[in-house]
């Protein structure tokens, strides 16, 4: 909340986002309770983030979840990560 607004942007959840977050799901890279997980990689997938911070080291700082992103990203077009 500290950073100026002029070093933000915002970005809208949309029906992209929702359908590659929707595949990684169906192709199990990680179980329907990390939809979340799964939008905030997408996001940052669709919209070439250069950086991708987290904590998360179950579902998304995870080289075996890495991999599989990676892979259903390429099938579909998209960047890795």
């Amino acid at each position: 909340m500290s950073l100026p607004s002029e070093c933000t942007e915002r970005i809208e959840i949309n029906d992209e986002i929702l359908t590659l977050a929707s595949k990684y799901i169906e192709e199990k890279v990680v179980g329907q309770t990390s939809f979340d997980d799964c939008v905030h990689i997408t996001t940052a997938t669709i919209y070439k983030a250069d950086i991708l911070i987290s904590w998360n080291f179950k579902h998304i700082v995870n080289v075996y979840r890495i991999r599989g992103y990676n892979s259903i990203n390429l099938r579909m077009n998209y960047s890795i990560l």
